[in-house]
């Protein structure tokens, strides 16, 4: 099979499937996300949410979609500053997008005292302004892996060794990529990672918010432009494993190309601002001054706090690694990606 069906096996099988069995995240789990380090994660999100509101003309309705909530709590710590404001919290129709059982109760039980509806994909048949959130999503979503050969490309596969053992081997490409890597030259070798579901999943929500207007914002870890090389990875208990050693127990992931999802969106005709690092799009919404303001309410978790900020926001953690990708209605000033002047 090739990696993209191997991917979408070991996380997505109904019986066995990493994402359908278990709750991954956290000390316990295998890893943890941005809004499980602190609520300034979420908080911030929701202010920059809110702002998106107001800036599209604060509409008495419209959709807040969150796909890959993990355990609800990004939309939870979201919910708790939005739904401050009346007006928003009337307006706001949420929907959160899961598959996995297990994840589906926890954000129900997280979610107990708000209004909110769960669905199981994404459908780009809103009547209404929408603002799309994914944080972590399109890095666990499928990739190919194609290799240049002098002959022309060939694609990666897993299949059985003598031995019956897992392992990669090249095969036939199980569609042709030339269109997608077209003007590129490569040398022989090369490695080249393409994630079709991310692409389809991005040109359906600019193409929503192209009808009917609003806002979308993927965070995830991956590069500002497009790079070469295999970057699929395995996490179990906080550290890198083999992909192939356990099937279904381990979180298998793939950087993603932010370059071309925002070409997606460039084409689309969105107002479609530079990719910047996490840690400069939290800093320019004022995520140092919300930790001040905790820690000056908790003196005795300053130490922790300053801990969280700098795992979001620091270089040498989350900041640089993970990269921002917003896109917005025409004449759609986006918050956190430049200074703004008014």
């Amino acid at each position: 099979m090739t990696i993209a069906d191997y991917m979408a096996c070991c996380l997505g099988h109904p019986e066995y499937g990493y994402y359908m069995s278990r709750d991954p995240f956290g000390r316990s789990g295998d890893f943890t996300t941005a809004p499980e380090v602190s609520q300034m994660f979420g908080e911030i999100i929701g202010a920059w949410i809110s702002q998106v509101w107001q800036d599209i003309g604060a509409p008495s309705d419209f959709a807040l979609v969150e796909m890959g909530p993990g355990r609800g709590t990004l939309m939870r710590d979201i919910l708790r500053i939005c739904c401050k404001n009346m007006d928003f919290k009337n307006a706001a129709d949420v929907r959160l997008i899961e598959t996995s059982p297990v994840l589906s109760k926890q954000q129900q039980a997280t979610l107990s005292g708000y209004d909110v509806k769960w669905q199981n994909e994404f459908h780009d048949d809103f009547d209404k302004p929408i603002i799309f959130i994914a944080n972590e999503l399109l890095d666990a979503l499928p990739i190919h892996q194609f290799v240049k050969k002098s002959a022309g490309w060939q694609e990666r596969y897993i299949g059985l060794s003598r031995d019956s053992n897992l392992e990669v081997r090249l095969a036939a490409p199980s569609f042709d990529p030339r269109l997608a890597f077209q003007g590129r030259d490569y040398e022989p070798d090369t490695i080249v990672e393409l994630c079709p579901a991310a692409l389809q999943l991005v040109r359906k929500v600019a193409g929503q918010i192209n009808r009917g207007g609003g806002a979308g914002l993927f965070i995830d870890y991956g590069s500002a432009k497009s790079g070469i090389g295999d970057t699929v990875q395995a996490m179990s208990g906080h550290a890198y494993a083999d992909i192939l050693a356990d099937p279904g127990n381990a979180d298998i992931t793939a950087h993603v190309d932010f370059e071309r999802l925002r070409n997606i969106s460039l084409k689309a005709g969105l107002e479609t601002p530079d990719i910047v690092g996490q840690g400069a799009f939290l800093k320019r919404l004022g995520i140092e001054l919300r930790a001040e303001m905790l820690k000056a309410q908790n003196p005795e978790k300053s130490e922790d706090i300053q801990s969280a900020l700098r795992r979001l926001i620091h270089n040498d953690e989350m900041g640089q690694l993970f990269k921002v990708l917003g896109m917005g209605q025409q004449q759609l000033q986006l918050a956190g990606f430049g200074n703004v002047y008014i």
